[in-house]
């Protein structure tokens, strides 16, 4: 069945356009309140979302919806999206919602939902929903309405939550720690949590105004965190973005780490505790450095495809616990059911205490590979998976790069342009693998 509303992660796109309209989100919850009530008598649904000013008609034109459908709603208010998917599960509801569009501009808004254990729900249940999307609506009758009510301190809640993930023993007493939530839901939770686990906190991108989300802050605009660590004499600084499921963390001199070091600190904690870490998952983009350290050290290591929502699946099939992007969005499956950027934050924190080791001491050995991307223009029709000269070049390529690098070719999911990566120990050499590369996909 072919999906006109869920991609890879939701709902998404820009306020005022199909599908992220009023009309559309009342007939959404009604939607979801039918396929709900087929396996529930009288459901009950936990709605968080960030800090857009659109988040207010979404959440009012949801609750219309479910209720019309005699399903209840609890409303958090402004929260992360791992604290919906905690509560939910914490309070046993039959379904999350987050209204977010995560690290998009506040123009866009989005839907993500999680079952009732805090899981993302599979393909079936989504295409239930698009099928009923597409059936006349069936409103209850007034003694069958659905009712709403404020949950009291959600923020709370989750809160501890996240500090119940940072070992007992250990405290933040003694760290400087900046901490930007990029103006977005974990504004008033993020700073909150390092406090009460001892550090002295400086928090930036926390003044959400319904606009400035995103803008100039957090995971995806690093550089207002590296200024303030700096400027504040910082130990480390943490960024969340919009709905604060990712994290980037930068040290006292200013060097950014992405979710593929932080990804390596967190397995390398667990085997110096003795844990055993049988694998890792990360994505087709996980820098080569990483898997070559990893299996150094006897951790196999696996790739998904791009999106959180694979690296999870592959854990999920193969029982482990650990998995990542180098976007930073990081999993720890005996912590949490999702990305957490607070608490992903927290166990790197925790090998930096537990240790006695900073981030670039841990990551001594450990360097990243250059890569080369270069996106190359496909025309109209073209078989560039059947083109032998590119198969040729890719072969040749592979083979003088051996164990020093590997090649990625994949298209755009969203323009007529083919990614192509080489990643190498060498600059110049994936510099030139690249361009070879290129070159046989345009002749």
């Amino acid at each position: 069945m072919s999906r006109k509303y869920f991609g890879t992660d939701g709902i998404r796109g820009t306020v005022g356009q199909a599908p992220i309209t009023p009309d559309f989100m009342l007939r959404l919850g009604h939607a979801v309140g039918r396929v709900l009530r087929k396996t529930a008598k009288r459901p009950t649904v936990l709605i968080g979302k960030d800090t857009r000013i659109s988040g207010y008609m979404i959440e009012s034109a949801l609750e219309a919806g479910f209720a019309s459908a005699g399903v209840n709603v609890l409303l958090t208010g402004p929260l992360p999206t791992p604290g919906v998917a905690y509560l939910t599960r914490a309070l046993r509801q039959d379904l999350g919602v987050v209204i977010s569009a995560s690290h998009n501009p506040f123009a866009d808004n989005g839907i993500k939902f999680f079952s009732a254990k805090g899981e993302k729900l599979p393909d079936a249940w989504e295409q239930a929903v698009e099928a009923a999307l597409d059936e006349a609506p069936q409103w209850v009758d007034s003694a069958s309405l659905g009712r709403a009510k404020r949950l009291e301190d959600a923020r709370g809640r989750y809160i501890e939550f996240c500090k119940n993930s940072f070992g007992s023993d250990l405290t933040l007493k003694g760290l400087k720690i900046v901490v930007d939530a990029a103006h977005g839901a974990a504004y008033h939770v993020a700073p909150d949590v390092f406090h009460e686990l001892g550090a002295e906190v400086v928090a930036i991108g926390c003044k959400p105004d319904g606009f400035n989300i995103n803008a100039g802050f957090g995971a995806t605009a690093p550089a207002a965190l590296v200024e303030a660590v700096k400027a504040n004499g910082a130990d480390y600084g943490v960024a969340l973005d919009g709905d604060a499921d990712r994290l980037q963390l930068v040290d006292a001199q200013g060097r950014l780490y992405n979710g593929d070091e932080l990804l390596y600190v967190m397995v390398a904690d667990r085997l110096a505790q003795g844990q055993r870490v049988p694998g890792a998952v990360g994505t087709l983009m996980t820098n080569m450095a990483v898997e070559l350290a990893l299996r150094s050290r006897d951790v196999e290591f696996v790739r998904a495809k791009v999106g959180d929502r694979y690296v999870l699946e592959e854990l999920a099939a193969r029982g482990w616990q650990l998995g990542g992007e180098g976007s930073g969005h990081l999993l720890a499956l005996d912590k949490h059911t999702t990305g957490d950027g607070i608490v992903s934050a927290l166990l790197v924190l925790q090998s930096v205490c537990r240790s006695g080791r900073s981030l670039a001491e841990q990551l001594d050995g450990v360097e990243l590979f250059p890569q080369t991307l270069i996106n190359v223009r496909l025309s109209a029709g073209q078989d560039w998976k059947g083109s032998t000269r590119l198969a040729e070049a890719e072969a040749a390529v592979t083979a003088e790069l051996a164990d020093r690098g590997r090649v990625l070719i994949r298209a755009s999911g969203t323009e007529p342009l083919l990614r192509v990566m080489v990643e190498a120990s060498d600059a110049a050499l994936a510099q030139r693998c690249a361009q070879r590369l290129a070159e046989a996909v345009a002749a």
